[in-house]
Order: structure tokens, then sequence, then C-alpha cells
């Protein structure tokens, strides 16, 4: 299936959101905090990239706006995952670069159907 990159700093959210898009059939690589995340999406090159807003070393959107730099980088759709739902924060993370905002808590189902619809929307 395709190659998705995590970006979370909370271990439990981190690998339950990697497990569950295993289980889909996705090629899961994960990290802890932004500064990792542009290092490894510059490695491996992922088809999708969730992120976490509020990271250490790095946010989210910093990581976001850095990547949409980057030619091998910026056609790569960012999906900010977070517990901050407010108009101003989805609106941030939009301007920052990102493709869409998920609220947590989700579904994990939640999460397959976005990241497949995502995927699709992008010939993935």
């Amino acid at each position: 299936m395709a190659r998705i990159l995590i970006a979370e700093d909370e271990p439990d959210i981190r690998e339950l959101v990697a497990f569950t898009l295993r289980f889909a059939g996705h090629e899961v690589t994960t990290t802890s905090n932004g500064e990792e995340a542009l290092q490894q999406a510059g490695q491996i090159i992922p088809d999708l990239i969730l992120m976490d807003v509020r990271m250490p070393r790095m946010t989210g959107y910093d990581a976001c706006r850095a990547m949409k730099t980057m030619p091998s980088l910026k056609d790569i759709p960012v999906v900010f995952l977070s517990a901050k739902g407010q108009d101003a924060e989805i609106q941030s993370g939009l301007d920052a670069g990102a493709e869409d905002y998920l609220l947590k808590p989700f579904a994990p189902d939640q999460l397959t159907e976005r990241v497949k619809a995502i995927l699709a929307k992008f010939g993935k």
C-alpha cells in the first residue's frame, strides 16, 4: 500500500496510529518530533505524513512549512493530528500547508478511512 510517516511525541498515540495503519497494510515509519519527521521524510519520501501539532524540538506547523519548501517533499500530503480543534488552530495547520486536520481522539476506522481518501485523492 502506501509509505506513511507518523510524527507524534506521545508514545501510546504514536504506537496506536502505527499499529492501525500497519494493520491496514501500510508501511509505517514513526518519529517523535518535528525535527526527526523532517529528516526522515527527506530520506524515505513517504506518500503521506501524519503529524501532531505540538511536539518538542520543532512543531508540526514548522516541520510542515519546512517540508513544503523542499522540492522532494512539497507535494506530499500532510495531515495534522491534534486535540486542539479551535477554528484558528485548524486554519493555522491549513496555512502551514496541511491537506487535512484530524481531531483527537479518533476511532481507528475513522483514521484508516481518512488516510484512504487522502491517498486516493493524491493517486497513491
